[in-house]
């Protein structure tokens, strides 16, 4: 179990991880843009069309406190580092989650059957009745 320290931090971190990668993938399509043109002898591509700095800095600081977020939420639950990354990472689809969780009860109830208004206890009616097996009678 970490301390909500720990949690925060490497829920955190995380999120940075994830954003590295993000920000790797839009530099490899640069590039891969780059060799396509220089190739096809056109005009190479500015890195400003697959960088926007000021969406993607926000972004990324968001993702790094959604991990953090997350990683401080859910510390009693994490048994090491790789857990807290992992949280951390995964941070905006489990805070997602876990903030359309409903109840324990309505999930119950969704398999539950129906009790039918018959075997609603009552007063009796008139009728042939079942023996009592519990004093002996059989059955006709």
């Amino acid at each position: 179990m970490l301390s909500w320290t720990e949690g925060t931090l490497y829920g955190a971190g995380g999120g940075l991880v994830v954003e590295a990668v993000v920000s790797f993938g839009r530099l490899h399509a640069w590039q891969q843009a780059r060799h396509a043109a220089r190739t096809a002898s056109e005009v190479l591509p500015r890195l400003g069309a697959y960088i926007d700095p000021p969406a993607d800095l926000l972004a990324a600081l968001f993702r790094v406190v959604l991990g953090g977020v997350a990683g401080w939420l859910l510390h009693g639950e994490l048994a090491g580092v790789f857990a807290a990354v992992a949280v951390g990472a995964s941070a905006p689809a489990v805070l997602a989650q876990m903030g359309s969780a409903t109840t324990v009860t309505e999930p119950l109830q969704i398999g539950a059957v129906p009790v039918a208004p018959a075997t609603v206890p009552g007063p009796p009616r008139p009728g042939p009745q079942a023996p009592d097996q519990s004093r002996g009678e059989a059955s006709p």
